[in-house]
Protein backbone atom coordinates (compact mmCIF):
# COMPACT_ATOMS: atom_id res chain seq x y z
CA UNK A 1 0.00 0.00 0.00
CA UNK A 2 1.06 3.57 -0.58
CA UNK A 3 0.23 6.89 0.97
CA UNK A 4 -1.04 9.24 -1.73
CA UNK A 5 -0.71 13.01 -2.15
CA UNK A 6 -3.85 14.94 -1.23
CA UNK A 7 -4.62 17.99 -3.37
CA UNK A 8 -5.19 21.18 -1.39
CA UNK A 9 -7.51 24.12 -1.99
CA UNK A 10 -7.32 26.20 -4.18
CA UNK A 11 -5.87 23.56 -6.57
CA UNK A 12 -8.10 23.72 -9.69
CA UNK A 13 -8.03 19.91 -10.07
CA UNK A 14 -10.35 19.75 -7.04
CA UNK A 15 -13.04 21.29 -9.27
CA UNK A 16 -12.98 18.38 -11.75
CA UNK A 17 -16.25 16.44 -11.95
CA UNK A 18 -15.65 12.71 -11.44
CA UNK A 19 -16.76 10.17 -14.02
CA UNK A 20 -18.36 6.80 -13.17
CA UNK A 21 -16.09 3.86 -12.46
CA UNK A 22 -16.31 1.46 -15.42
CA UNK A 23 -14.81 -1.63 -13.87
CA UNK A 24 -14.22 -2.84 -10.33
CA UNK A 25 -11.01 -4.84 -10.52
CA UNK A 26 -7.85 -5.56 -8.52
CA UNK A 27 -6.29 -2.25 -9.59
CA UNK A 28 -9.27 -0.32 -8.23
CA UNK A 29 -9.22 -2.35 -4.99
CA UNK A 30 -5.50 -1.53 -4.61
CA UNK A 31 -6.35 2.16 -5.06
CA UNK A 32 -9.11 1.81 -2.44
CA UNK A 33 -6.57 0.35 0.00
CA UNK A 34 -4.14 3.21 -0.76
CA UNK A 35 -6.92 5.75 -0.24
CA UNK A 36 -7.82 4.20 3.13
CA UNK A 37 -4.17 4.24 4.21
CA UNK A 38 -3.88 7.88 3.12
CA UNK A 39 -7.10 8.84 4.92
CA UNK A 40 -6.10 7.12 8.17
CA UNK A 41 -2.59 8.64 8.08
CA UNK A 42 -3.87 12.19 7.42
CA UNK A 43 -5.84 11.61 9.79
CA UNK A 44 -9.33 11.93 8.39
CA UNK A 45 -12.71 10.21 8.28
CA UNK A 46 -13.41 10.50 4.54
CA UNK A 47 -11.58 10.80 1.24
CA UNK A 48 -12.89 11.17 -2.29
CA UNK A 49 -10.84 10.02 -5.29
CA UNK A 50 -10.93 13.59 -6.65
CA UNK A 51 -8.79 14.67 -3.69
CA UNK A 52 -5.96 12.41 -4.87
CA UNK A 53 -6.31 13.55 -8.50
CA UNK A 54 -8.17 10.40 -9.63
CA UNK A 55 -11.38 11.66 -11.17
CA UNK A 56 -13.66 8.67 -10.80
CA UNK A 57 -16.70 8.28 -8.53
CA UNK A 58 -15.03 6.63 -5.56
CA UNK A 59 -15.26 7.48 -1.85
CA UNK A 60 -13.84 5.90 1.30
CA UNK A 61 -15.18 6.72 4.77
CA UNK A 62 -14.58 5.48 8.30
CA UNK A 63 -16.25 7.33 11.18
CA UNK A 64 -15.58 4.60 13.76
CA UNK A 65 -13.66 5.49 16.92
CA UNK A 66 -11.08 2.76 16.28
CA UNK A 67 -10.76 3.47 12.52
CA UNK A 68 -11.62 -0.14 11.76
CA UNK A 69 -14.96 0.10 9.91
CA UNK A 70 -14.07 1.31 6.41
CA UNK A 71 -16.89 2.00 3.98
CA UNK A 72 -16.39 2.09 0.21
CA UNK A 73 -18.80 3.81 -2.16
CA UNK A 74 -18.29 3.34 -5.91
CA UNK A 75 -20.57 5.34 -8.25
CA UNK A 76 -22.71 6.56 -5.31
CA UNK A 77 -26.17 8.02 -5.81
CA UNK A 78 -27.77 10.07 -3.05
CA UNK A 79 -31.37 10.70 -2.11
CA UNK A 80 -32.30 13.12 0.68
CA UNK A 81 -34.78 11.44 3.06
CA UNK A 82 -35.37 14.29 5.48
CA UNK A 83 -35.49 18.03 4.78
CA UNK A 84 -34.38 18.69 8.36
CA UNK A 85 -30.88 20.12 8.40
CA UNK A 86 -28.08 19.15 10.76
CA UNK A 87 -25.09 21.36 11.49
CA UNK A 88 -21.58 20.00 11.86
CA UNK A 89 -18.21 21.66 12.12
CA UNK A 90 -16.68 20.29 8.94
CA UNK A 91 -13.03 20.02 8.13
CA UNK A 92 -11.42 18.67 4.99
CA UNK A 93 -8.12 17.01 4.15
CA UNK A 94 -7.97 19.33 1.12
CA UNK A 95 -8.49 22.39 3.34
CA UNK A 96 -6.13 21.51 6.21
CA UNK A 97 -6.46 23.30 9.52
CA UNK A 98 -9.85 24.90 8.90
CA UNK A 99 -13.21 23.94 10.40
CA UNK A 100 -16.49 25.69 9.71
CA UNK A 101 -20.14 24.97 10.48
CA UNK A 102 -22.07 23.63 7.48
CA UNK A 103 -25.77 22.69 7.35
CA UNK A 104 -26.77 19.59 5.38
CA UNK A 105 -29.78 17.25 5.24
CA UNK A 106 -29.76 15.05 8.33
CA UNK A 107 -30.86 11.78 6.71
CA UNK A 108 -29.96 10.34 3.30
CA UNK A 109 -30.14 7.12 1.30
CA UNK A 110 -27.15 6.04 -0.76
CA UNK A 111 -27.02 3.46 -3.52
CA UNK A 112 -23.52 2.41 -4.58
CA UNK A 113 -21.21 -0.46 -5.38
CA UNK A 114 -18.92 -1.90 -2.69
CA UNK A 115 -15.22 -2.75 -3.13
CA UNK A 116 -16.20 -5.98 -4.89
CA UNK A 117 -18.56 -4.27 -7.31
CA UNK A 118 -21.66 -5.52 -5.52
CA UNK A 119 -24.58 -3.07 -5.30
CA UNK A 120 -25.82 -1.99 -1.87
CA UNK A 121 -28.13 0.55 -0.31
CA UNK A 122 -27.59 2.38 2.95
CA UNK A 123 -29.62 4.82 4.99
CA UNK A 124 -27.40 7.20 6.93
CA UNK A 125 -27.98 9.95 9.46
CA UNK A 126 -25.90 12.13 11.74
CA UNK A 127 -22.17 12.34 11.12
CA UNK A 128 -22.21 9.56 8.51
CA UNK A 129 -24.86 11.38 6.43
CA UNK A 130 -22.81 14.59 6.64
CA UNK A 131 -19.60 12.79 5.69
CA UNK A 132 -21.20 11.05 2.70
CA UNK A 133 -22.58 14.37 1.42
CA UNK A 134 -19.24 16.12 1.97
CA UNK A 135 -17.33 13.45 0.02
CA UNK A 136 -19.94 13.31 -2.74
CA UNK A 137 -19.56 17.07 -3.14
CA UNK A 138 -15.90 16.40 -3.99
CA UNK A 139 -17.01 14.11 -6.82
CA UNK A 140 -18.98 17.07 -8.20
CA UNK A 141 -16.07 19.52 -7.91
CA UNK A 142 -17.45 21.20 -4.80
CA UNK A 143 -15.72 21.91 -1.49
CA UNK A 144 -17.15 22.67 1.94
CA UNK A 145 -15.72 26.20 1.66
CA UNK A 146 -18.26 26.79 -1.13
CA UNK A 147 -20.94 26.83 1.59
CA UNK A 148 -19.18 29.71 3.38
CA UNK A 149 -19.37 33.43 2.78
CA UNK A 150 -17.13 34.85 0.07
CA UNK A 151 -15.09 36.65 2.74
CA UNK A 152 -14.45 33.47 4.79
CA UNK A 153 -13.62 31.46 1.67
CA UNK A 154 -11.18 34.12 0.44
CA UNK A 155 -9.50 34.34 3.86
CA UNK A 156 -8.99 30.55 3.91
CA UNK A 157 -7.71 30.62 0.32
CA UNK A 158 -5.19 33.37 1.15
CA UNK A 159 -3.90 31.57 4.25
CA UNK A 160 -3.45 28.29 2.35
CA UNK A 161 -1.77 30.00 -0.61
CA UNK A 162 0.65 31.68 1.81
CA UNK A 163 1.36 28.34 3.52
CA UNK A 164 1.99 26.70 0.12
CA UNK A 165 4.44 29.45 -0.85
CA UNK A 166 6.30 29.08 2.44
CA UNK A 167 6.47 25.31 1.99
CA UNK A 168 7.87 25.73 -1.53
CA UNK A 169 10.55 28.15 -0.28
CA UNK A 170 11.89 25.59 2.18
Amino acid sequence: MAKLEILEFPDPRLRTIAKPVDQVDDALRALIDDMLETMYAAPGIGLAATQINFHKQLIVIDISEESNEPLVFINPRLKVLDDELAEYDEGCLSVPGFYETVSRPSRVKVNALDRNGEPFEMIADGLLATCIQHEMDHLNGKLFVDYLSTLKRQRIRSKLEKAHKLAMAE
